[in-house]
């Protein structure tokens, strides 16, 4: 499908979005925390992608590649928003209302169940937004798109080592966030 679409298959390209576009979403929307920022940056890399796969040269996967295009127009993104204000897990549009959550509530739940798992996730996007981009960009990868070790090096174009480290450094921040912020804590010695 990929050499049909380098060779202009527009078909072919639509499959390859069609196949790709729930990964790269969740993708992007783990790294900005906002489903509209998120479904634009999916929208960018899969535009990159179609730009850059005449240059494509099947040294990765596809989908590998189009992770590295979709987590590179996030850190572009991020750096953007880093510099205009702080990084913000909820959408604020300035219009006096209060901030709503980018997450769409589950009514399957109870009211008190639902109470913890909006706890619990605004802990978990707090201590991810607390994370630097580069430790963010390889958890992510690793959490929630279960990419191997091989395949974020791939895509990021880092050492194997080095991403093992971020990851591990990754985790050990995120569980520090969490328990100074009482969000986490050790389970009791065992008798």
């Amino acid at each position: 499908m990929v050499q049909a679409a380098q060779q202009g298959s527009q078909d072919a390209f639509a499959r390859l979005v069609e196949q790709n576009q729930g990964k790269i979403y969740h993708l992007c929307y783990r790294m900005t925390g906002n489903p509209e920022d998120a479904a634009d940056l999916t929208q960018d890399a899969f535009l990159n992608a179609w730009r850059g796969l005449p240059k494509f040269s099947f040294q990765s996967t596809f989908s590998t590649w189009l992770y590295r295009l979709a987590s590179n127009a996030c850190i572009d993104f991020l750096r953007r928003e880093k510099r205009r204000s702080s990084l913000s897990m909820t959408l604020d549009e300035g219009d006096g209302e209060e901030p709503r959550e980018a997450e769409i509530p589950d009514e399957r739940y109870a009211p008190e169940r639902e109470l913890e798992r909006k706890e619990t996730l605004q802990a978990l996007e707090a201590a991810l937004a607390s994370l630097s981009i580069e430790h963010r960009q390889v958890l992510l990868l690793r959490e929630t798109q279960g990419l191997s070790y091989q395949e974020i090096a791939q895509c990021l174009g880092l050492e194997e080592g080095t991403v093992k480290s971020r990851i591990a450094r990754a985790r050990l921040a995120l569980r520090d966030f969490l328990v100074k912020s009482g969000n986490f804590s050790f389970p009791p010695p065992s008798k």
